[in-house]
Parts: structure tokens; sequence; C-alpha cells
């Protein structure tokens, strides 16, 4: 991003007319003195939108509409029964902000389209592009102990969330931490979409998946994104281009990782039927999660206090240990019992999902994401997510013979339904919608469609007939390359579109010439990222609730073109021979 676009946008900002109350002259009467009531609330004004930074930026940026003297007194007054009733009503503590937030105008980014370039380069440039990001993942756990990964806010929030998702959030989430800073969040972002503010908050960008330009970036470790990394380091090992003192270093990386998901992010919990299973939660105890102490306080104090584990990394962390090699017994757990008591049924348990933000989609069969902990507790309430279920079935498909899925009907049976439950969504065409998706773009379903189709396709026949046996995986096959082949390679794309169309085109088969584009846009930009990486960071997955929070990191880019690269130079020799 150019220095004088932000300067200049900035500028504008600064000196706008202002037109009515700012978000300051709302909250500070209700918000910035002592506090009372449920004192989080104006904790989290203080902290989260109150800073000297955010106050000089917004400070111009008014609402017309609040210079009704009524309405600015009732969306005061919602404030105040959020902050001081012991149960808030809030649906009607929500209903202003959500009538404010249906003012705005947000879009998801729609690349222009650019000429098929199908001249690939060479493979020497490829291989060098592999090791260059094998090199930087591994330095930099050597450097840190671990790979790091980082969080950003984006305060324009996500294009759909509107007022309606608003009030499933507070009305669906169980925390009063989340529900307040998904009130405030949600009020901010008004007043910066309509304002000249909105420019520098949210510049545009080439591409799908969002740079994360945020100079406020948290820091930390957790078992989900150790998975990944330990399948991008698996792939180097199986490219053949480690050298021996790498391939060492990339090993000892390996079985750390694998300790730190399956071992020390171990947490158990209770089956629905009662039963006692170990899982994986999303973040460590400290001091594991590795963040700062700056940022471990201010965590607490946006409402980020308790963290649960989650199917997905449940799912990811078990198969990236089984891909590892790993013989732990808690692989010996048949998941697909546990997964089978958060699996939605239609008429018997659909009130597991309470935060509907996609509900454009039929949930049948899906599995939802948060698990309770033992003490019952479920902040973020539940939601269901597509591109979660892919790795639910790829772990699934990777211990076939381990859980007896085959033997047992039930586990079948829930295997059956989630394939049914993808298909529905390839079918209907919502997968390339991205408000069909809770945590992922749908770029990065196609590519984890391919993860799952890739495991589906090293089974047995006789198993591939048993799990499918109407042909669902080949149609969705044919959806999803359609999608890439269609959508992704013909537009513009950042270096992270173009990771994520190599893995989906990669492991579904492609025709190794349509890999061009995206092995271009790789190459061209080797070098991007300066003195961080070879490339930027750039969104992998995000959180649409309190805000739209993008997780990302020059790390993780790395790792995604290191797999992408490494799947289509392994599809690329294929076809040559």
């Amino acid at each position: 991003m150019k220095a004088y676009y932000i300067a200049s946008s900035a500028y504008r900002a600064l000196t706008a007319r202002k037109d009515g109350p700012s978000l300051y002259d709302v909250c500070d009467p209700v918000l910035g003195g002592a506090p009372s009531g449920n004192p989080h609330l104006a904790k989290f004004y203080k902290t989260a939108l109150g800073n000297p930074a955010l106050r000089v930026l917004l400070r111009r940026a008014g609402l017309p509409e609040l210079g009704d003297r009524a309405r600015l007194a009732r969306l005061r007054e919602a404030l105040v029964r959020a902050r001081d009733d012991e149960r808030p009503d809030w649906e009607a503590a929500g209903r202003p902000v959500a009538d404010l937030l249906d003012t705005i105008a947000l879009d998801h980014p729609r690349p222009p389209a650019v000429p098929f370039n199908g001249t690939a380069p060479a493979l020497q440039q490829i291989d060098g592009a592999i090791r260059d990001c094998a090199q930087h993942l591994l330095r930099s756990y050597r450097q840190n102990g671990f790979l790091p990964t980082f969080a950003a806010f984006n305060l324009i929030g996500d294009p759909d969330m509107r007022g309606r998702e608003l009030i499933m959030a507070l009305t669906g989430l169980n925390s009063r931490g989340y529900k307040n800073s998904s009130l405030l969040f949600n009020l901010a972002r008004v007043f910066i979409a309509r304002s000249p503010a909105r420019a520098v908050v949210n510049p545009p960008w080439t591409g799908i998946a969002e740079p994360m330009w945020e100079p406020m970036q948290i820091r930390h470790r957790s078992a989900y994104y150790d998975a990944f990394f330990i399948e991008a380091l698996i792939g180097f090992l199986e490219s053949g281009l480690a050298s021996p003192s790498d391939a060492t270093a990339a090993r000892r990386a390996i079985a750390d990782m694998v300790d730190f998901c399956i071992n020390i992010s171990r947490e158990e919990v209770r089956s629905a039927a009662g039963e006692r299973f170990d899982v994986i939660t999303a973040l460590a105890p400290a001091p594991h999660p590795r963040f700062s102490r700056f940022f471990a306080q201010i965590k607490q104090d946006l409402g980020f206090g308790i963290y649960v584990p989650d199917c997905d990394t449940t799912a990811c962390s078990f198969s990236a240990a089984t891909q590892a090699g790993s013989n732990d017994p808690i692989l010996d757990q048949p998941l697909l019992d546990f997964y089978a008591g958060y699996q939605v049924r239609e008429g018997v348990n659909e009130p597991r999902v309470t935060v509907p933000l996609n509900d454009n989609i039929d949930y049948e069969g899906g599995v939802a994401t948060w698990i309770d902990n033992l003490a019952g507790e479920r902040p973020y309430g539940n939601d269901l997510d597509p591109t979660l279920n892919l790795d639910i079935l790829e772990v699934s498909f990777r211990n076939l013979a381990r859980w007896k899925v085959l033997e047992t009907p039930s586990r079948l049976a829930t295997v059956h339904r989630i394939i049914g439950f993808q298909k529905r969504l390839a079918a209907s065409g919502a997968f390339a919608n991205p408000r069909s998706h809770i945590y992922y773009l749908p770029e990065l379903y196609c590519a984890y469609f391919g993860r799952c189709y890739a495991a589906y396709l090293a089974l047995p026949l006789a198993a591939q007939a048993a799990i499918d046996p109407d042909g669902a995986f080949d149609f969705i096959r044919a959806r999803v390359l359609a999608y890439v082949q269609g959508e992704m390679l013909v537009a513009e794309m950042n270096v992270f579109d173009a990771a994520l169309a190599l893995i989906a085109l990669g492991h579904l088969g492609a025709d190794p010439k349509t890999f061009a584009p995206a092995l271009i846009c790789i190459v061209s930009r080797l070098g991007e990222g300066g003195r961080r990486g070879p490339f930027r960071a750039y969104e992998w997955n995000k959180m649409k609730t309190p805000t739209r929070i993008l997780v990302g990191g020059p790390e993780v880019t790395s790792a995604f073109v290191l797999m992408g690269l490494a799947v289509a130079r392994r599809r690329m020799g294929a076809n040559s021979e």
C-alpha cells in the first residue's frame, strides 16, 4: 500500500465536514465516565474504540440522522440497558444499532478479468520458490521456537454482517463480553463505513484474500495453525528438494508441532452420550499461545477470556499427527462417534446452531463448530461451517481402518450425512457464495476440498464405493474445478489466491496447463514480503463477529505457497511421465 494513498485518505478523514453526532458524542455520556452496571461494556469501549488514534480518525465522522434527538436518545437508552440490566434483552438493545447497520453498503472483492497466460515458469523457478518458503519456515521456527500466526482487526467489518446478522449474534452468543464487543464494534462500523475514514481502515487490494495491513497484529500460536505448518513441511520433505540439514530441521519441527497439537493442546470433554473424549482446544493454556503480556490483557479486555475446543482444530490436529506417523493413543479415539453428537439432524437438534449467520444453506448433516468444555461453557454459542466439515471427512478417510468406519454402521452413516451436506452445497452453488462460510473464503473451501478429495482417492476402490456409492465426490469435484478455472484463474489474483488455486487444481487432477496463471502470480511476486519473508501476510481465515478479524501471517503465506507449489510440481511431474 503506497504511503501517498494512506496519507491522502487520512487527510480527507481528518478534515471532513462533520455532519451529525460522532461515535464519541453518542457513547461518551454513557460509557466514558465511571463504570456502572456490567463494567465490561465501558472497559471495552475505552480499550477498543476510545483509544486516541481512533478518536482522532473518527472525530469528524458523524451521522446526520442522529441529529434527531429522539433517535439519539433511543440509541443511548439501548446502550444503557446493555450496560445496566442484569439480563439484557439483547434483541431490543441491538435494534437501534442494527437499523443503523443496514444503512451501510459493503461488497466482497470482485477482481477484474485478465487474459489467460498459459506460459508457466521454468521448473527451476518453482523449485526455488519452494526452497525459499521452506527456508523461511525453518528460519522462523529456529528464531521463535514456534511458527507464529497473527490476528488483526478490520474495523469496517464483514459485508455479510448486516442488522439481521447482528441480532442473530447478540441473541445466539453466550458470553456477555462477546455480546458487548459485537454490539460496540458494529456501532463503530457505521461511523467508519459512512465517512472518509473508510478508505483508511479498508483500502483496496488485489485479488480475493485480504492483505493484513493493520499495524496492530496479535502474534499467537494454535494447534490449528501448527497442523497446517506440519502439512507444509511434510510437503517439503516429499518434494525431494530438502538438503540433509533442512530435512533434519523439518523433522524436528514436525515432531515438536505434533506434540503441541495432540498433547499440549489436549483437553478432555464429554460427548453427547456422556463419554469422555480427548479433543484439541483452540488456544492452549498460557503461556503456550505465546501472547505478549500486553496482548494477553487486551484479549481479556475485548471479551475473549474463555476459549473452548472446536471440531476443526481437533480434526486438523489428528490429521496432521496421522500424516506425520504418530501412534499416540489419542488417535485411536473414533472421532466420528464424538462428532455425531454435534451433527445437525433436521427436526431433532437444529437449535444446536445458535448463530446461523449462513442460514442461506441447509445445515442437515453438517457438524457444528464449537465443543462444550467440561464446565459446560459455550461462549460463542455455535455455528456451522462447510469447510470445517471437509476437514472432518479428510481425517476420517486417513483413519478409516483405525476407526473401523466401514465396519461400524453408525460411523459410516455420519460420514454419509456429511457428504450429503456437501453435495447439496455444491448442487446449489452456495459453496461459491461468501455468505455460506463462517470462517473461510470460498476459494479456501476449494483448496480444502482438494485435500479431502486426495485423501478419498488414496483409499482402496472398495472403500471409496462404500463411502460414496452415489458419486457425490466426482459431482462436487466438477463444480469446484469449474469455479477455480472459470472464476479464479481468469481474474486478478494475489499470491494467497494463487496458492489456494494450485492446491485445488493439483489435488483434483486438473490439466497442468491450467496451472500457469497461478504459478506466474507466485513466482513473479517472490520477494514482496521484504524482510519478513518471501511473501506478504494475507487472510487465511476470519471471524465475522465481533467484527472482521483476519488470521494469517508471512509464515502462513509461505506454508500455503509451499503446499500449492509442491502439489502442482508433483502433478506436473506425473503428467510428463
